[in-house]
């Protein structure tokens, strides 16, 4: 009698049990497979849609696959950016009654994409040093948290595009611990060090592959994840010792915090030497500052980047509509519906995949800009909106899903994206994205 397929599952999905579960990952048929990029992986990795969405299937041995499902569901209590999980299944059996692998099951991270697919079409260094600083923040926000990862490195990452930057979300929790008091300088100092050794060999082999400008050094690069992270995480926990007439450096060190991301939990002021210092201790509760702003006037759930961005655009609609009465809440919401929801609402149906609405925003504006400044004056909003649309936009690929050919393995954006369009994934120095035919 064969075994009973197991299944727990974060929600109820009985679409699950359509999948041949019967079948090791590698023989899926390919009306199961989603064709879409993926990173390295020791285990065998397949996407498969779901119902209305894609979900990521890795198999494994059970007891990891639990392990890292239950790892997880903390990170994501913790407010970590990290995959969703969504199901284990053991008890697997085939159709003779030998035992498969159990699967780990999470769901696809729409409009993400991992290192490589993103860089087939070659690296160059401004994108490689914007996504090894986006990793660096990573590693410092589950550092916070007590979150000792192992495994560092940009193939158990994926990366969002957060208005001209990068947002890092971790894909791979399978060798990382979760303690209850922050990490130990070793710790922490050990995670740092297997994530410069890991970026080095990736983008090695970059170079290696012919993927990656002439500019790019590898050692050079890896050595930004320690120096950025060294950064930041003086910046969130470092103590400060001032002179006692200058008081204006705790609301500075306040306002650093919430430019970088962060909120803080409580700040522990004392004074030294007789009165003449004043000496202050952050406690950074968690990053999203902006987010969480932006959450609470207009309803919008973005990346931190994004929410500054529209958060400067809603400052500057408030100064140009300025009257007794108007608080920044309803300011707010004239915004939403007057600016932001026309902008989104005038995307063409057919190009809504290709990226997500905040990012759409960010460059509709960053295009006005420059339409602007070629003309010698302002543009209008919808002015630029057709423009971007039609130069810009109706260029690019699909990244929400970016699926390819259901008969494609392991696709690549050269393989997915129109013949004729060269995708060129990286941004300049004032963060403006271009596709480039």
């Amino acid at each position: 009698m064969p075994n009973q397929l197991n299944i727990t599952a974060a929600t109820a999905e009985p679409a699950l049990l359509d999948l041949p579960w019967h079948l090791p990952l590698e023989d899926w048929p390919k009306e199961n497979i989603v064709a879409l990029p993926k990173g390295l992986s020791r285990h065998t990795v397949r996407f498969a849609h779901l119902g209305d969405h894609v979900i990521a299937i890795k198999e494994t041995l059970f007891e990891l696959a639990k392990r890292e499902y239950d790892m997880l569901r903390k990170l994501e209590k913790l407010d970590i950016p990290c995959v969703e999980p969504f199901a284990i299944i053991n008890n697997r059996t085939d159709e003779n009654g030998e035992e498969l692998p159990a699967v780990l099951i999470t769901r696809h991270l729409k409009f993400s994409l991992p290192y490589r697919a993103m860089w087939s079409q070659g690296l160059r260094e401004q994108t490689a040093k914007r996504l090894v600083d986006a990793l660096a923040l990573l590693l410092v926000r589950l550092h916070l948290v007590g979150f000792f990862w192992g495994d560092v490195s940009l193939s158990n990452t994926l990366f969002r595009r957060d208005a001209g930057k990068f947002a890092a979300y971790l894909v791979d929790a399978e060798t990382g611990q979760l303690y209850d008091s922050r990490l130990s300088n070793g710790q922490r100092e050990n995670d740092l060090e297997i994530a410069r050794v890991n970026i080095a060999g990736e983008l090695m082999d970059l170079i290696a592959s012919g993927k990656a400008g002439p500019e790019i050094d590898a050692n050079q690069i890896s050595q930004r994840i320690v120096d950025k992270y060294h950064e930041l995480w003086k910046e969130l926990t470092a103590t400060e010792v001032f002179d006692a007439t200058e008081r204006w450096r705790i609301s500075r060190r306040v306002q650093r915090l919430n430019e970088l991301g962060f909120d803080i939990e409580e700040l522990s002021m004392s004074q030294e030497q007789g009165g003449t210092a004043v000496r202050i201790q952050p406690k950074v509760v968690d990053a999203g500052h902006h987010a969480r702003r932006l959450l609470l006037l207009t309803g919008l759930d973005v990346e931190e980047n994004q929410a500054r961005r529209l958060l400067n655009d809603i400052d500057e609609y408030r100064l140009a509509h300025k009257r007794p009465g108007a608080d920044e809440e309803v300011l707010a919401h004239e915004w939403l519906s007057e600016v932001y929801e026309p902008v989104i609402g005038a995307i063409p149906s057919e190009y809504t995949g290709k990226l997500e609405p905040a990012e759409v925003f960010h460059e509709v504006l960053e295009h006005r800009w420059y339409m602007s400044e070629n003309a010698g004056g302002d543009i209008s909003l919808l002015d630029a909106v057709r423009s971007y649309v039609s130069e810009v936009l109706s260029k690019r690929r699909d990244e929400e899903s970016l699926i390819g050919s259901p008969t494609t393995e392991n696709i690549t954006l050269a393989e997915a994206i129109p013949s004729g369009l060269i995708v060129v994934a990286d941004d300049d120095e004032e963060g403006d994205w271009r596709d480039r035919v």
